[in-house]
């Protein structure tokens, strides 16, 4: 018999290679899977794989579907084909529909979600390849991935059905309806490996099964240091010389100047030149000026740089809007979609102004992105955090009606929130946060932050009503900790969306805050508002715990507390 450390090894071995597998084969099931009737059959294995899940039923239903083999790879290359070929059948569906509904809300609508569905599939995609590989030393590397990536095909397709508000006819429930079981199945890939998360942790895992993120590239310390520092692949070492050095002084893959200057006159001309499918940190410098244009960096072009000369300075700019005919979605004066994106010393904008409504200035909707002295300006839905691991530091985001908001984990560390005049008898949110699956890893994170008003905001007599955020979805999640609140927020502290919607299942934390509006003596009484929270609690969103950030964000030498900040 082997050591206690060798049969822990093999156990957490076993356990991988059932639920793992298992996770990517219930959450790539078809999307039009029907009902079909009860399993008779349903191996006891199937019953325990499925047995952590919210949609039981379903869970076992689709597993016995790819019951010809037991080569577990197998199991998921049918499930997954299955699920590619009926994704794409709804996405065909949903031309049908835009045929069958004229109205123009409801066609950009049914647009968004053929882009949003695609997204989710490539989501499973890269969550079924992370497990055909896995690696037992890389072993939490791999859980978090595919927690975020599970949560980013749930919240891609909460987004698809999101889009229809506002519209006319039944389309909206129709795609709801299609998306029922892809909802469900991806659900239960969510909840089986945090179920198997939670299982390694119950195992006490040796230490020396707590690898760190493989490390690809290393830069030696400076001289007398004595010691080297490596860098993941996601960030080169170069790329670290870039962020901690005057970016007028570097070396650049393109420039950008509005006088003619640069290589290219816009951002949307330098991103043009970057291969499709980059893997390659890439990094665009764009001179001082403002750049009216929309820009989106696509998913898979991933690693890109945006360098200015100062938030103030270096400014994008759009003003398309909800009022305009837009979709919120599609709003955004810049969409970040490919993952690794870093902006440093830029303003992003979206100038319609309150009477637009929602109007948005950037939408994230990348992994491992990074936000550094950056300006954030608009006013309803300022700033979408849309999904996935999202970083912001020393940055300043303006806005009024939800003005950040979306199902990202998002930590802001050194931020200002600056609350802006409204509409009259509007009130002002400076979040909505909107987790939908309440296994998903998304919640907003101000730590350090300062929560304040602008000068105009404060010369409105009757004041504004301020609050510090309400719930999107039922299981929104902030905290704000560590952070300066004006006395301007209402004593209260939160809003309520629409009715009793979330009170109960959303999670609200406030910790260690100062000023004269951190008191939470008058807070509301939500069973989903937490008055007291321990350190330990609190010490699980932090950037290091929450976003994993020591292996991606401390390495580019951007400013970065892995842990509480000393205040």
């Amino acid at each position: 018999m082997g050591s206690p450390e060798q049969n822990k090894k093999v156990a957490v071995t076993g356990v991988a290679s059932i639920f793992l597998v298992a996770c990517v084969v219930a959450a790539t099931v078809s999307v039009g899977s029907s009902g079909g009737g009860e399993i008779s059959t349903a191996s006891k294995s199937v019953k325990e794989i499925c047995a952590p899940t919210d949609y039981k039923e379903t869970c076992e239903r689709s597993l016995a579907g790819a019951k010809d083999t037991d080569d577990p790879k197998e199991l998921i290359k049918v499930a997954f084909k299955v699920t590619v070929e009926n994704i794409t059948d709804a996405i065909s569906k949903s031309e049908l529909l835009k045929e069958a509904d004229k109205d123009p809300r409801t066609s950009d609508a049914l647009d968004t979600c053929k882009e949003l569905l695609k997204n989710s599939i490539d989501d499973l995609e890269r969550s079924f390849e992370k497990v055909e590989n896995f690696d037992l030393e890389r072993v939490k590397e791999y859980t978090n991935d595919l927690k975020v990536w599970l949560s980013g095909a749930i919240t891609q397709q909460q987004t698809c059905i999101d889009a229809f508000e506002n519209t006319t006819g039944d389309t909206g429930e129709k795609m709801k309806h299609l998306l029922k079981t892809a909802n469900e199945l991806s659900s239960n890939g969510l909840a089986m490996i945090t179920h198997f998360t939670e299982l390694l942790q119950s195992l006490e895992i040796p230490a020396g099964l707590n690898f760190k993120r493989r490390l690809l590239t290393a830069e030696t310390k400076g001289e007398g240091e004595g010691e080297e520092e490596e860098f993941p692949g996601f960030v080169d070492a170069a790329t670290r010389r870039l962020l901690t050095t005057n970016p007028a002084s570097i070396k650049h893959d393109a420039v950008v100047a509005k006088d003619g200057s640069g290589q290219y006159k816009s951002v949307v001309e330098a991103l043009k030149a970057v291969p499709y499918k980059n893997n390659e940190t890439f990094v665009i410098f764009i001179k001082a000026g403002v750049y009216n244009e929309r820009v989106e960096v696509p998913r898979k072009m991933n690693k890109i740089v945006f360098v200015g000369e100062g938030p103030t300075k270096t400014r994008i700019t759009g003003s398309r809007s909800y009022k305009d005919g837009i979709g919120t979605y599609h709003t955004a004066t810049v969409a970040i979609q490919g993952d690794g994106f870093i902006a440093r010393n830029i303003g992003f904008e979206n100038s319609a102004g309150a009477a637009k409504h929602q109007a948005v200035a950037i939408r994230v909707s990348a992994d491992m992105t990074i936000f550094h002295n950056c300006h954030i300006d608009a006013y309803q839905d300022t700033l979408y955090t849309h999904a996935y691991r999202q970083y912001y530091r020393d940055c300043t985001i303006t806005g009024t009606i939800d003005f950040i908001f979306g199902d990202a984990a998002a930590v802001f560390q050194n931020c200002k929130m600056v609350v802006r005049k409204p509409l009259e008898k509007q009130a002002c949110m400076v979040t909505a946060q909107g987790r939908k699956e309440h296994r998903g890893v998304g919640g907003l994170v101000l730590q350090n932050c300062d929560i304040i008003p602008d000068p105009a905001l404060k010369s409105v007599n009757p004041p504004v009503k301020v609050y510090l955020g309400r719930p999107w979805k039922e299981y929104s999640r902030t905290i704000i900790m560590q952070s300066y609140i004006n006395g301007f927020i209402a004593p209260e502290g939160w809003s309520p969306w629409e009715g009793e919607l979330g009170l109960d299942t959303l999670w609200y934390a406030e910790y260690q805050n100062r000023g004269s509006g951190a008191s939470t003596a008058s807070r509301v009484n939500w069973n989903g508002y937490k008055k007291n929270i321990s350190p330990d609690i609190a010490q699980q969103f932090t950037v290091g715990i929450f976003l994993q950030g020591d292996e991606w964000i401390k390495p580019t030498g951007i400013p970065y507390d892995s842990g509480m900040t000393k205040v």
